[in-house]
């Protein structure tokens, strides 16, 4: 292995950990327990508690699946984001985690569950474009204005086909009919 790659690396990873800790010192000192690091672990906790009672029982399986390749889609995307420091977050509810948690893995898998779960039979084109009305130009400006999101070098409208995308995906995979017995 070439030895200047390698301390380059290791220069890097350096720079790395101690932007982790400096992340940890800004939230345990001045995130944690104020008022949006509360609203962000209801955001996390809430939607989770609604859909556990209102979710169609005989759907669970297929809908955790639609779920969790929610969880998987959106929380790459917003690292990759992050990393190219297209936006920022500045609420965690718990330090280092890869994005906004309560964003990627409750409200956005949840949301996407509730509008696979309801009416079932309309045409997922039509649910894709509310869903992504309603992410792009509802939810995101409503993030900005509480605090939690910066977009830096991002517009709301970039993100419409994105979720527009990421309801097809999930719509997709929980109407497939093709699972086998283990």
């Amino acid at each position: 292995m070439n030895q200047q790659m390698i301390n380059d690396l290791e220069k890097a990873y350096g720079l790395i950990i101690q932007a982790n800790k400096d992340m940890i010192y800004v939230w345990y000192h001045q995130i944690l327990f104020t008022w949006r690091w509360w609203l962000s672990l209801v955001f996390t906790i809430v939607p989770w508690a609604a859909w556990i009672v209102k979710r169609r029982k005989d759907s669970t399986n297929r809908l955790l699946y639609a779920g969790v390749i929610t969880i998987l889609i959106s929380s790459w995307l917003d690292v990759v984001g992050i990393l190219f420091g297209l936006w920022s977050y500045h609420a965690e509810v718990i330090p280092l985690s890869p994005a906004f948690i309560p964003w990627d893995f409750t409200l956005l898998p949840v949301i996407t569950m509730a509008f696979l779960q309801y009416k079932p039979m309309v045409n997922p084109l039509v649910k894709a474009v509310i869903f992504s009305l309603i992410g792009s130009f509802g939810a995101q400006p409503l993030f900005v204005v509480l605090g939690y999101y910066s977009p830096k070098h991002w517009h709301h409208y970039y993100s419409f086909p994105i979720f527009f995308g990421i309801y097809l995906v999930a719509h997709f995979v929980v109407t497939r009919d093709n699972f086998k017995r283990l």
